[in-house]
């Protein structure tokens, strides 16, 4: 009797064991970091197809997207923040409230914001980038090798980051004046020629409420370029990135 009570004790402690560890799991995912993986190319050259992230879910405060299942219980953030301008950030689209995107936070609310020949325009304002050479994405394993031209902009309040441009042609080159409304953010891909974004309107993007981020991505943990399938581990090692392991995003 006693050596089974001695079993039925330990056996209770290992059950409580992987409940406190699920639980504590479940608070670091739902409160402070998320993982995300990319799966495309409308990020690069800051972000590549195989990156894996960390989203910090409390940089922001919380909104009911925040949590598992995102219930809708209440609206806006608490406690109050907000994205700045440049902020690489994670978000639920309005258009596909189930799917995680990402881009980088160009427009504010009140801002306005255009595209004319390919160009930035942020109030009015031509906002600055000079060329850093030759870009060759051969992120997407499934495509071949595509060139562009990379780019140093630098946004008002001194944000720096890096985009590719293609061309200087077609819609996305050349839009309308957007009104940024109360409430909302005006996202953009790196990429800025393979981008669906708040440029499209129409699209699942569109104008994204602030309530809608989940949080901002802050560190590369891990990358991999995945050229050969899974099953070849023997490829594994060269296929790592290891330069951009522990990567801070910017």
């Amino acid at each position: 009797m006693a050596r089974n009570a001695q079993h039925s004790g330990g056996f209770i402690e290992f059950v409580k064991t992987i409940v406190y560890a699920g639980l504590i799991a479940v608070g670091i995912h739902t409160f402070l970091f998320e993982p995300f993986y990319i799966p495309s190319g409308s990020m690069v050259p800051t972000l590549l197809v195989g990156d894996y992230l960390v989203v910090n879910k409390f940089a922001y405060g919380y909104s009911h997207f925040s949590f598992p299942f995102a219930p809708d219980v209440f609206s806006g953030r608490w406690p109050g923040g907000a994205p700045k301008r440049g902020d690489v950030v994670v978000f639920r689209p309005p258009g596909l409230p189930d799917e995680d995107f990402i881009k980088r936070v160009i427009g504010l609310p009140g801002d306005t914001i255009q595209v004319t020949n390919g160009q930035l325009l942020i109030n009015g304002q031509q906002v600055p980038r000079t060329d850093a050479g030759t870009y060759v994405d051969d992120s997407d394993a499934y495509g071949p090798p595509v060139q562009a031209r990379d780019y140093t902009e630098t946004l008002p309040g001194g944000k720096v980051h890096q985009i590719l441009k293609r061309t200087d042609e077609g819609f996305a080159n050349n839009t309308p004046v957007y009104t940024v409304p109360a409430g909302d953010i005006f996202l953009m891909g790196d990429n800025r020629d393979d981008s669906e974004d708040s440029r499209f309107l129409d699209g699942p993007v569109g104008y994204v409420p602030i309530e809608n981020v989940i949080g901002p991505a802050s560190l590369i943990f891990f990358s991999i370029d995945l050229k050969h399938p899974f099953w070849q581990f023997w490829y594994w090692p060269v296929e790592i990135r290891w330069g951009r392991m522990l990567h801070s995003i910017t």
